[in-house]
Parts: C-alpha cells; structure tokens; sequence
C-alpha cells in the first residue's frame, strides 16, 4: 500500500519544481508506481480534490475547524496568531502546530487510510453530523505525523499551493499511461474526474472508456465561453458563421433524462433534483426519451418578470419545504444545447445540428429555449446584441455554427458579449470594516487563479456593491472559512466566488498578480461556481492587453 508520506515528499518536491515537463514526469512516474486505486485516489489528491468531482460538497468540512483540532492536538491554540505569522501557508501552520505535541506519531498512514476516513466523513448525515465528522476528523489527524496532517489539511481545502493544476494533471496522465495527451483531455471531457481518467487510462479498453456513443450516468462538465470585449471581436475570432442567444442571468443546469427518470445537476456536477421539481415535471413532458440537455434557470415573479440571481441560489440544494418556495420563488427553463440524444452522444456534431435537433425534441414537448439568432450581417449582429442589453439580459453568447460541444474547455468556438466589464474572483481575505460597517468583514480582497504557479493572486479590494443583508450573511460564512487573523484581516479558506465588475485594468506593483483593478465592486455571490472556475491571471492580463488606454502604474 502506498504511504502518504510518499505522496507527502512527491509535494514537497513538485513545489521545488519550476519546469512544467519536469512537475508532469514526476507526478506521472509516481502515478505509474501506484495500484490503480491508489493512483486514482492520488491523482485527486495532487490537484487538490478529496473527493470525486461532484461529491465535494459532502464533506462540510471548514478551514477554521481542521485548524482548531491542529491547535487542540497541539495545545497551542492561544498561539495561532504567532504561528500563522511564521507559516508560509494553511498547510504549514497545521504541521508547525501538530509538531507541538509531546508524542508526534511517525508516519504510518497510507493514501487508502486517508480516503476511507474522507469517505467516512461524507457518508455522516442526520443530527449530530457536524460533531460526528469533526470526531472522525480528529482521529484522523491525531493518528497523523506532522508531515502527514500537513498534506490532510492541504487536500481538505483543496489548496495545494505546488502548482499542480488540472491541465498539468492531464499531462501526468498521458505520461503515466504513454498515451498521447489528446487521449487523456479527451477522456477528461467525458469523465470530468481526473481519479476516474487514471482507472480509463491504466486500464484501458477493459476500464470500460466510454466512446462518444456510449449512453451517460453521470453528468459532463459544461463547456464554457471565452470572454471578448464586443461584437466584433466575436465575429473576428469566430467567424461570420455563428449565432447569437441571449446572455440569462441564471444559473446552469444540465439535465438527464430517460424513462421514467430525470436528474438534474449544477455547474459543479452536483445533482439537485429535489431542488427543481417543476424541470422535472416539465421534462417528463418528453415521454421517457433519452437526453441530455444544457440550459440555464432563472428566478421569476409570480407575474413572470425576472429576479435577482441571489434568489434564485435560495431554491438551489434545498430539500425541505419545496412545494412553499415553489410558490414563493417561481423559476423558468431555458434549454440552449443538446449533448445526447436517444442513448448516443453528440457533443462531437457542429452547433446547427445539435440546435436543430434541440429545437425540435423542445418543441414536441413544450420545452423553451434561450432567445437567439443567425444574424446575417454584422449590423444585424450588433442590433441583438443593443436589443439584448435594453431587455435587460447580461449580454449575448456568440456561437460558431461549426462549434463542437468541448465539456469543461473555454475553447474558442463560444464567445461571451457583456454590457459589463466582470470577472469571477474569489475573495481570499477580508478587514473588519468601522463607521457603519463596525462589526463586519467588508472590505474584500479579490484574488484570480494563478494559472502559472498555482493557488490565488489578488488583484484588488472592494467593499462595494453589497447591501447590509449581505454585510451580515458574507460576515458569517467568512469566519466559517477563517484560517487567520492579523491586525484587522482574516484570512479565509478561498472558497466564495464573487462576479465583479471594475472600470479598467492598471499595472500595480502592490499586488503578486502585478495587476489591480480600478473601481472594483460586488455584482452578486456565485455560489454555483466553485474557485477552480474563476478568472486567472492570463485573462486579467488578455484583458488588460486589450484596453485602448492603459492607465499608469498604481505608485501606492
């Protein structure tokens, strides 16, 4: 059995690495060493994932509460600002702290150890679950050494910090298998897991890889859209074969169907079905036909006009007291492509086809789609697109009519077109405010991912945009994520993802990233989002490129 020191040492080495081919061989060579259940489980491990994607959130499991049971184990909880100060991350304060203790076990836990107690933990639901996973928890870091409790921490929060990204993963991957790297992003797509891409990969034909044929049981990660600043930057980069649909401001959701069942799931591949009783009713108008469908729901008024987005996230992982909210916070579909159909998948066939195919399954059962159009001409293109933003919709998404459905890529085959300038952050601290903010955490420190080194890199700070409702609710749900606290600002787990609008882009030597944002503010909570979905440092920077008038460097 693989030990979790081994795994622990490969970290500590991946972090020392700076070449991305040297990072790839060394985690693919550690891979091949590996059982296949122990390779699939340390593949999620390396980048971060302690459970399937999916699954994650079952574990409930905060920064602040691994960190209180590191200061109990290691009686120094009234040190953890000392200790914080001298540590270089989450991780390392957790092992400075676990070292305190009088007997530090040696290291004897292997990676199938970790994931049964991980396993364990999800599994605990009904009264007393919180303190049932947090005794599971304990035990597990109390049988850990230092070293060990350091990588625990590491994978619970999903921030490894040695820059091990997914994509880096994949190379790993086609390394491990010697299969070429076009292989494994492909499987990707499919499986959207990198633990079950390892089991495809190692095991091959006999690991059951699905083709593109081959009828779903789990959900596909959504294909994203690559952001550009108008019109016609997206019939530059597209092409002038491509349709418009309106931008909804909604949340994602990809539903399955097929005899007598229907499942729903998020952005995250989270399945909600209890939540939207009324997309089920509605898709059973389909008669049992196999599909698999890509839309968007929105909140509505009783009398049909829509609602703010944060509304729509109440009814989102909600089981109790559906048939009230169902009154309360009525919702609406809208479908916009076809990923399977009749048991085969066609995720591979150009946009046309699969919204031909879509508009006509839609229409036999009453199903709506998203507002669109093939604009002949580039006038035409931009009268929608004026048209979409005095409707109120957030803007259009340009789609190339060749386009094939890329699950999880933001290729260049869609185009987002917004009113506003947003990007998708993630707050990673904040300061407790004063004056009429006295009592809160309101002044917020955004971050992007760091698609070079890994982790998160701010770009700036804002404490605009928010009423004081959500003053308060974002000031509890920090202190659950806390890690850290000095001289006014916490710290927290980066976890909240937030869309934010800002005015331009400046060169900042203030910030890691090199970057800031000038009047940055709230624009709502993206909670369908998970942080490895939000904006990096690359787009920050294409973004900025793309600015006709730079402004000068921020010398503050």
């Amino acid at each position: 059995m693989a030990s979790l020191l081994e795994f622990a040492l490969v970290c500590q080495s991946l972090a020392q690495t700076q070449s991305r081919t040297q990072m790839a061989e060394a985690a693919g060579e550690f891979l091949a060493r590996l059982e296949v259940d122990e390779a699939e489980l340390a593949a999620r491990y390396l980048v971060g994932r302690p459970l399937a994607q999916g699954d994650e959130k079952k574990l409930q499991i905060s920064g602040r509460a691994i960190w209180r049971i590191a200061a109990e184990l290691g009686e120094c909880a009234d040190e953890g600002e000392e200790i914080f100060t001298a540590a270089e991350d989450f991780g390392d304060a957790v092992e400075m702290a676990l070292k305190r203790r009088d007997a530090n076990p040696e290291p004897a836990l292997t990676i199938a150890d970790v994931a049964r107690v991980i396993a364990k933990i999800a599994a605990i639901e009904g009264r007393s679950s919180r303190g049932r996973k947090l005794d599971a928890l304990r035990d597990l870091f109390a049988r850990a050494s230092a070293l060990e409790g350091k990588y625990i921490a590491k994978i619970l929060i999903r921030e490894m910090r040695h820059g091990m990204s997914e994509g880096l993963m994949l190379e790993a991957i086609a390394k491990m298998s010697a299969r070429p790297v076009a292989d494994v992003r492909r499987a990707n797509m499919l499986e959207g897991d990198v633990g079950r891409v390892v089991r495809i990969m190692r095991l091959g034909d006999a690991g059951g890889a699905p083709p593109s044929s081959a009828p779903r049981a789990k959900p596909l990660k959504p294909m994203l859209a690559h952001p550009v600043a108008d019109i016609a930057e997206a019939f530059a980069i597209l092409g002038p074969e491509l349709a418009l649909e309106h931008k909804l401001d909604g949340a994602r959701v990809q539903i399955h169907t097929g005899g007598d069942d229907v499942r729903i799931y998020s952005r995250k591949l989270n399945e909600i079905t209890p939540s939207l009783p009324e997309v089920v009713e509605w898709c059973a108008r389909l008669g049992g036909r196999h599909a698999i469908f890509d839309g968007e729901v929105i909140a509505v008024e009783p009398d049909g006009r829509p609602r703010a987005f944060q509304d729509l996230m109440r009814r989102f992982g909600r089981v109790r007291e559906i048939e009230r909210l169902r009154g309360e916070q009525p919702i609406r579909l809208f479908l916009f492509d076809l990923l399977a159909l009749d048991g085969a998948l066609v995720i591979d066939r150009p946009y046309r086809e699969r919204i031909a195919a879509l508009e006509a399954v839609a229409a036999g059962a009453g199903l709506e789609l998203a507002g669109r159009s093939e604009p002949p001409s580039f006038a035409d293109a931009q009268k929608f697109f004026n048209d979409a933003i005095a409707a109120g919709y957030e803007g259009v998404v340009a789609k190339s009519l060749k386009s094939a459905y890329t699950p999880g890529v933001r290729g260049r085959g869609w185009a987002k077109v917004k009113h506003l300038l947003t990007l998708d952050l993630v707050i990673v601290a904040a300061d407790w405010g004063y004056g009429r903010r006295h009592g809160w955490l309101s002044n917020y420190h955004l971050a992007v991912r760091d698609d070079r080194r890994g982790g998160f890199a701010e770009v700036g700070k804002t404490f605009k945009g928010l009423t004081d409702d959500q003053f308060r609710e974002i000031t509890e749900r920090l202190l659950q994520l806390k890690v850290a606290e000095d001289r006014g600002t916490v710290v927290v787990r980066p976890e909240v993802v937030v869309e934010v609008a800002f005015n331009d882009i400046q060169r900042s030597p203030q910030y890691e990233s090199g970057m800031a944002l000038r009047f940055a503010r709230i624009v709502r909570f993206r909670d369908d989002k998970s942080p490895e979905e939000a904006d990096t440092i690359s787009t920050v920077a294409h973004q900025f490129e793309r600015q006709l008038v730079k402004p000068l460097a921020n010398q503050e």
